[in-house]
Order: structure tokens, then sequence, then C-alpha cells
């Protein structure tokens, strides 16, 4: 059997960090005068969430969903709710803050659940889009970076649980 270690870093943290303050400048803007709530999708969101939510300036409540739908690398299709909201998200602006995207069927999924909660708003920030694996189209409003077709890891991505604790997004490699 071969070990897998971090390769090539493809996101360094101090790009990474410039971003999220780019994109919590953003939310705070678009969000001025309003109570958004935030929902961390768990447990891969949790980093970028950590870091977001320090740089956003307004008042904002947080709640966290987690879900159950990779199976190895590409999604299985079931998604399955293993921790389901805290708050009420009916007539409340909701930004729903996930790590990546890649299909689009889990994100899919999920805003059709959100949806059907009553929202007054719904957004989605993402900290990493990967296209080339898109299948359904979906609206993002805030997007960190665009990754090409490569299994990524660190930043809160992991690998069968390993490698969330990178400060950093890297490739892996085989050795």
């Amino acid at each position: 059997m071969k070990e897998l270690e971090t390769g090539e870093v493809i996101i360094t943290q101090d790009d990474l960090l410039k971003r999220i303050a780019e994109l919590g400048n953003s939310i705070s803007e678009d969000y001025r005068g309003k109570d958004p709530v935030l929902i961390c999708v768990l447990k891969g969101a949790a980093v970028f969430m950590a870091d977001l939510i320090r740089v956003v300036s307004i008042p904002i409540v947080i709640d966290f969903l987690s879900i159950s739908s990779y199976a190895g690398r590409g999604e299985s299709g079931a998604v399955r709710i293993i921790k389901d909201l805290d708050i009420n998200i009916a007539n409340k602006d909701v930004l729903m803050v996930e790590d990546i995207i890649d299909t689009g069927f889990t994100l899919g999924y999920l805003l059709r659940i959100l949806k059907a909660r009553n929202p007054s708003s719904l957004k989605v920030a993402v900290l990493l889009d990967r296209p080339a694996l898109r299948i359904v189209d979906l609206p993002v409003a805030y997007k960190g970076f665009e990754i090409p077709d490569e299994f990524v890891v660190g930043y809160g991505l992991d690998y069968k649980e390993n490698f969330r604790h990178l400060p950093y997004i890297c490739k892996l490699k085989t050795v």
C-alpha cells in the first residue's frame, strides 16, 4: 500500500488570508444594515469560516450544518444531514460558507433544503471552486480561488480525516 504525503503548495497561507480579507470586506459591505446568518458546512469549511468571521466587520449570527456525501474522491450522490441547524432561518439573510465546489450536486442539494426553509435571501461563499468537474450550475456570490481538477488538502480540506490542519492548500502525492 502506498503512502500519501503533501505535495506542491498551490495556495499559500498568506494568499489565503489576503483573499479571505477581501471576501470579508465584500460581505460586510453587501450585508451592512442586515443581520446575516452565516452557515458553516462542517467539517471542511470550519477553518475558512473561522478566518472569515474574524474579518467580517458587521454583526453576524453563525450556525453549523454537517453532511455526509463524499465516497472516496467523487461524490456518491447520497447526501445525509448529520447535524442540522440550531436556528430558524425563515426571513433571514443567509450566507452558506462552503470549502469547495466540485460537481455541484451536494451544494445544490443543500441550497434546495435551505431554500425550503424560507430565508429572505440565500447566497454562497466558497473558498475553492473546481469548475472542471461541474455538472450542476450554481450561483456563487463570493469565491476565493478557482483550482484545477486535482485533489487538494489543507486549510480544512482532508483526505481520510488527515491534513486538515495545514495552513495552506496543497496537492497530495503518492510515495
